[in-house]
């Protein structure tokens, strides 16, 4: 339980700084999203910039709370004093992912890299919405341990942006290859991971089990 609660610390302790870094560089050094800006060169989608910054604002700020409040949730989830919390929070959690979602829908016909980049934001929303719409159903059913099997896919998607990101910066700074491909690159190999990687958290924490 221990080395539970450890790990636990570190990842929360990456999430808050990760939390910290998105604001600061969003809200702080780059307001107006002029770097992200620049390698929107699609001349077929007239950007609105005031509209579309202002959405960006509402998306990143509630991308942090549903970060941070799934956070909550994973620490909550387990004590029954703290049943109440984990409820509301859950609440938070949804409300978050839903108009994280919705922003992304109204910022998606203005993806770098075109109509393909597009499609892959909607789908990446509509599966994080069936994702946690399933965690839901689970846990009004009081399914417990699916609803958690659920909820451990759903908030991998809160780490989206970063992996996006991250892939780019391989495939852009490191690689060579334009920006706007490895961007749509990014994103595709973003929804791949995102679907791998909890169902091997879920796996290990299986195999784990049995064998204790």
């Amino acid at each position: 339980m221990d080395k539970r609660l450890s790990y636990f610390k570190l990842f929360a302790y990456f999430c808050v700084s990760y939390i910290l870094y998105a604001l600061v560089i969003n809200y702080i050094v780059d307001p107006g999203a002029e770097t992200f800006l620049n390698h929107k060169t699609d001349p077929t989608r007239e950007l609105k910039a005031s509209a579309w910054l202002m959405v960006l604002y509402i998306h990143i700020a509630f991308a942090c709370v549903a970060m941070a409040s799934g956070l909550v949730g994973f620490w909550t989830r387990s004590d029954e004093k703290h049943q109440r919390l984990h409820r509301l929070n859950g609440y938070v959690y949804v409300s978050s992912v839903l108009l994280v979602v919705l922003t992304s829908g109204y910022m998606a016909p203005y993806a770098t890299g075109g109509t393909i980049s597009s499609i892959g934001f909607n789908l990446l929303n509509l599966i994080w919405l069936a994702i946690t719409t399933a965690a839901i159903v689970h846990i009004r059913k009081k399914h417990v341990p699916q609803h958690r099997r659920w909820m451990i896919r759903s908030y991998a998607f809160c780490f989206t942006n970063m992996l996006i990101h991250l892939l780019t910066f391989v495939l852009h700074g490191m690689i060579g290859i334009t920006y706007a491909t490895s961007y749509t690159l990014g994103l595709y190999g973003t929804i791949i991971l995102l679907l791998a990687a909890p169902e091997l958290i879920l796996r290990m924490k299986s195999n784990h089990k049995s064998i204790l």
